[in-house]
């Protein structure tokens, strides 16, 4: 998915200047001309900042289509959809199938060693959960840090401020869960 233009066509739908969204999330009109030329990637709290913006859910914005008279049951690997982008510096979330067809949206996550969420915490309505398959992960909510590791988990309210940090060496893999799709 081109984050980009997704984001322009959507800030323009909804008749916003560049200039008028960037207030609005608390960031500057450059920031959203550098995202929308896709010159830059934003991290997934800024992402999260601008969807609020705007407002649009996260599921929303990245919605892929399914028949709605034969809902999509199985998906391979190739078929979900990118959320962040994975570069060798950041987050890679991707979900799988349309969250916005559905009351649980899951995704599949990937912490390359130092990458996080982003500066700014995230808060959005629902409840999160999930278990890291593998490396380590610094999960912060309301404050509170804990490392998870391998087999470790989290559930929490996700109106919760909370970010994810990869403090290790090597690559996290999380599965998590987010209900109902408000991220």
């Amino acid at each position: 998915m081109n984050i980009g233009q997704r984001l322009r066509t959507i800030r323009e739908e909804r008749g916003l200047s560049q200039r008028e969204l960037a207030a609005l999330a608390g960031l500057t009109n450059g920031t959203i001309s550098l995202i929308e030329k896709n010159k830059t990637s934003p991290s997934v709290a800024s992402l999260k900042s601008l969807l609020d913006a705007i407002p649009i859910s996260m599921a929303e914005f990245f919605a892929t289509l399914e028949d709605q008279e034969s809902p999509k049951v199985f998906y391979r690997k190739h078929e979900f959809t990118e959320v962040s982008p994975s570069s060798e510096e950041q987050v890679s979330l991707r979900q799988l199938g349309n969250a916005e067809q559905h009351t649980l949206q899951v995704l599949y996550e990937t912490y390359q060693p130092g990458a996080d969420t982003g500066p700014e915490w995230i808060v959005h309505e629902g409840e999160e959960a999930g278990i890291v398959i593998s490396g380590e992960v610094e999960v912060t909510v309301d404050g509170i840090a804990e490392v998870l590791a391998a087999g470790d988990g989290y559930l929490f309210d996700s109106r919760l401020p909370h970010r994810f940090r990869n403090i290790g060496n090597t690559v996290c893999v999380v599965f998590s869960a987010c209900t109902p799709p408000s991220f």
